[in-house]
C-alpha cells in the first residue's frame, strides 16, 4: 500500500481531502550538526563567563548569542529554504524592534541625572569594612 500524499490538482480534482505537500524536509544530519553546534556555541558562553577578558567578555557572549540566534533561525525556522520575502520580513522586524529599542535607550538621558549613583553611605561602609578593595561596578561618592 502506498502512503504518498497527492493534491487534489494532482487527482484531476477527484480528491478534495488530500492534502498538499509543502514544506521543506531537512536532513537528520544537518539537525543533528546544527543542534551541537549550538551546544558547544553554549558551553563557549558559559566557558567565557569564568575567564575574565574585562568587558570584552560581554562582547563575545552577545556575539555567540548573535551566532546561535543565526542557526536557530537559518535552519530550525526553515529561512534557509524558504522564500526571500519570508525572510525579509523577518529582517525588516528585527531592525524595527533594535530602533525602537534605540528610542527607549536615547530616553533614559533625560531622568539620567535623577537615578540613584553609588551606594548609600552605610552600605559603603560596609563594604570597605568587609571587603576592602572589593570591585565596584561604579564607585562614586554618595551625594544627596
Amino acid at each position: 500500500m502506498s502512503h504518498t500524499a497527492t493534491t487534489s490538482h494532482e487527482t484531476g480534482g477527484k480528491n478534495p481531502g488530500a492534502h498538499p505537500i509543502v514544506g521543506h524536509l531537512v536532513p537528520t544530519w544537518l539537525l543533528v550538526f546544527v543542534g551541537t553546534a549550538l551546544l558547544m556555541l553554549t558551553a563557549i558562553t558559559v566557558a567565557v563567563r569564568y575567564i575574565d577578558i574585562g568587558e570584552f567578555n560581554i562582547v563575545v557572549a552577545l556575539g555567540v548569542a548573535l551566532v546561535k540566534a543565526i542557526l536557530v533561525c537559518l535552519f530550525f525556522m526553515h529561512l534557509r529554504w524558504d522564500r526571500s520575502f519570508n525572510t525579509l520580513v523577518f529582517i525588516v522586524s528585527v531592525v524595527l524592534v533594535l530602533l525602537m529599542m534605540a528610542f527607549l535607550i536615547m530616553d533614559t538621558r533625560q531622568y539620567y541625572d535623577s537615578q540613584f549613583d553609588g551606594n548609600a553611605p552605610n552600605v559603603e561602609s560596609t563594604l570597605q569594612a568587609n571587603a576592602p578593595g572589593a570591585p565596584v561596578a561604579r564607585f562614586k561618592p554618595y551625594s544627596p
